[in-house]
This record gives C-alpha cells, structure tokens and sequence, in this order.
C-alpha cells in the first residue's frame, strides 16, 4: 500500500510540472510554433479555386510549386490566358475565380458584375512603367508621325488609354489614327512583322527581344516617358469574398511570402517558369524587377484606379459610373498584411 501512495504521488506532481511547462515554465508547443497559427487559420477555411494567369507571371506559379498555397489551406488550378485582361474576363463565365491584371480591365469588371478588388499588386512604379516600350516602323521617329497609322490595342487592356494620353500629349489627335484590336502580344507581333499594323507597346523580355528583332522597326520611347502610371489589382467574385473571407486572407498572405520567395530566389524562380511556361530563364530573371509583386493597398493604389476609372467614364467605356470605394473588398489585406495597407478609407 505504501509504494502504491508513492507512485500515486510521484504521478501527480509529474502532472503537475507538465501543466505549469515545467521547471523552466517554458511555453506550450503551440505558443512556440509560429506555424500553428497559420495552419489553425488554413485549417478554419480551405478552399479549392481556379487562378486566371498568363505564362510570364511568375508569383502564382511559384505560389503553388513552392507550397505557399497549399500551406494555408489553398487547393489551386492555374488557368494560363493571353493576357490579364482575358483571364478576369474569364471570371464572368466562372471559367476561373480569382484574376489580376492591370486597373483598366478590373474597373471594367466590377462596374459590370459582381466582382470587387481585394488588394494590389504594387506593380505601379516608375521602373514598371518603363517596361512598356513602343515598337513602330522605321518611317516613325515622333509621335507625330503615328497620324494616319494603325495602332496596335489589345482588347480589354488600358491600351486605349495609353494611346490616348500618348497622343493627346504630343499634340495628335486619337481620331487622325485607327486602333486595331488584338488578342494579344503574339498577334501584334505577327501583324507588325507583316505590316498590318506601324505601332504597337509591348512589355517582358522575352517580347521585347523579339520586336527588336523585326526588320524595319525600332523602339520610339516607353511609358515612363509618359504621364501613364497603371497599377495592378486582383480581383474576385463578391460571393467568394462573402463565403470565404479567411481563405481570402490566407490567399494575399500567401502570394505574399511567395513575393518574397521569388525576391531570395530569382534562379529558382525562373527554373520553375521555364519548366511550366517555358519562358527562357533569363528572360524571367530580367523581368523580376518589375515583375515580382509587393501585395498590399495603397493610397497610391487607389488614385491609380480613380484616374483610370474617371477617364473610362468619361470615354464611355463604363457606362455607368460608380463609387468605387464600393468595389473595394479590403479586409483581408488588412486582416493579413496590415504594415502594407495605408489607404484612408
């Protein structure tokens, strides 16, 4: 009876050291492990989704080769598009559920549908803008030489916007031109090779290169040289948002870590797009400058997109207008990355 009262007593303080942590009063596990938050918050809200991508966007492949995606719960399909701009189309038929690209097709988008944007891509800088380059026959040296010429505009894209402020700048009047609309960069190519078109604004490495490489076109000028600053946005259903608020906290914080990733690793990065896209290795590390995304939403941000949406306004391009604080669906940026939102709401 007594070695039983000893080793009854022996258990209990034992369990008692445990409970406290022990002599040290260390923290329990999940105190320590920063990594139990994260899959507490995956684990309240996962979610299967369709991304709408194109083939030299780097952060959402990157996303889902490394982990980060699946790491907060986030079951990911990447759908490959020509441009941005058809990948938020694509939204409309349900065809994806998540797109970005540049402000003039989101504006588009939430001004037509049930759609809002939940954070931007941070892409709106002066170093982004001057990797928009205009390529155009070798009988132009000014911008007044594009009157009477064909331009290039792929459709759905600020393109038209560019053009405009572009030309209106340099004193020629839009309409003394005529603007063709593409699918996308591969077609424009194609058309000024055979001169179909004199002008087109091309941006990425690899695209870059190969306009250099036409024979009887040179590069006039980029849009940097231009009052055109165009930010980047994503985008989603507004039933996704209300259904799935923390997957949709746990989506920007990932692409997040994913930005940061890509910034560390630039030659795995651009292993990864080539094995998937096939873009040249070099071309991606190139691009990574511009093309690595800071997510967040800025006062910036949101000027970038009230400029764009005044002039598609008053271009006839959204008929009808809209306050587009409305359209802003932004608590997940706050919930998850709250150091990268600094819009006064």
């Amino acid at each position: 009876m007594k070695k039983f009262g000893i080793l009854a007593t022996i258990i209990a303080v034992t369990f008692t050291l445990a409970a406290c942590g022990g002599k040290d009063n260390k923290p329990s596990q999940a105190a320590a492990d920063p990594n139990n938050n994260q899959q507490a918050a995956a684990a309240a809200d996962p979610i299967k989704i369709k991304i709408a991508d194109t083939s030299t966007n780097p952060v959402f492949r990157v996303a889902k080769n490394k982990g980060f995606l699946e790491k907060y719960g986030i079951d990911a399909e990447i759908i490959t598009f020509a441009t941005p701009a058809e990948g938020i189309n694509s939204l409309f038929i349900k065809q994806a559920d998540i797109g970005w690209g540049a402000d003039f097709p989101s504006l588009n988008a939430v001004s037509k549908g049930e759609f809002s944007i939940i954070g931007a891509t941070g892409t709106d800088t002066e170093q982004a803008a001057a990797q928009w380059k205009l390529f155009v026959r070798d009988d132009i040296t000014s911008a007044a030489d594009l009157k009477g010429k064909k331009l290039s505009t792929l459709r759905g894209t600020f393109l038209p916007y560019l053009w405009d402020v572009y030309l209106k700048d340099n004193g020629v009047v839009i309409d003394d031109t005529k603007q063709i609309g593409q699918g996308g960069f591969d077609e424009s190519y194609v058309a000024l090779k055979k001169g179909e078109i004199d002008a087109s604004w091309v941006i990425g490495a690899t695209l870059v290169d190969k306009f250099k490489a036409i024979e009887g076109v040179h590069e006039l000028t980029d849009m940097s040289k231009t009052s055109v600053r165009i930010g980047g946005t994503l985008i989603a259903p507004n039933s996704l948002i209300k259904d799935h608020p923390q997957a949709i906290a746990n989506f920007l914080k990932a692409l997040d870590e994913t930005s940061k990733f890509i910034a560390a690793h630039p030659d795995e990065t651009a292993d990864i797009l080539f094995k998937e896209t096939k873009q040249p290795k070099e071309a991606t590390i190139r691009d990574l400058a511009t093309n690595n995304w800071t997510v967040g939403f800025t006062q910036q941000s949101f000027d970038s997109l009230t400029n764009q949406k005044n002039y598609m306004v008053g271009a006839g391009i959204i008929q009808n207008d809209f306050n587009l604080a409305d359209k802003l669906s932004l608590d997940g940026i706050k919930q998850a990355l709250p150091d990268s939102f600094t819009y006064k709401e």
